[in-house]
């Protein structure tokens, strides 16, 4: 449903909201390190997010990026709609060009509700909400910091 470009900007805005603040920004450098993505892409990322207003970034020395209180009340639907568009997740699940309630593919009635359940906490949900949910729950937006065998 997301492209790799989305769930890297969604990763990204995630990661932010949990280890930058105002005094403390972050270089893409050091983001595209914790988050395993390439450089130059995620920056091009974060260039875009930040011209849409979902970011804020600071350039020269004591620059770096970081969510501002503002930032952090956007919903992951913001970020959705800013890299993907809102046509790419209403899409079809099997990529049939004409797939609706009138004309649904095999699965579009199985997907269709957890499609629903989705849109709903994209666009209801802040980011500060769903970081709220990773840090009592122990989920996880980087795997860099543990042993995978």
């Amino acid at each position: 449903m997301l492209s790799n470009t989305c769930k890297y900007a969604i990763r990204a805005m995630l990661y932010l909201e949990i280890c930058s603040n105002k005094e403390d920004k972050i270089g893409v450098k050091k983001i595209a390190e914790e988050l395993d993505t390439p450089q130059p892409f995620l920056a091009k990322i974060l260039q875009q997010l930040s011209r849409n207003g979902l970011l804020t970034s600071l350039k020269g020395p004591t620059g770096g990026f970081y969510l501002s209180e503002e930032n952090k009340k956007n919903a992951i639907w913001d970020i959705i709609k800013c890299i993907d568009g809102e046509d790419k997740f209403m899409n079809c699940f099997m990529g049939l060009e004409i797939c609706d309630e009138e004309n649904p593919c095999p699965v579009h009635f199985t997907v269709s509700s957890f499609r629903k359940r989705i849109l709903k906490d994209f666009k209801d949900k802040s980011i500060s909400e769903f970081v709220q949910g990773i840090t009592e729950k122990g989920k996880h937006v980087t795997l860099n910091n543990f042993d995978i065998i």
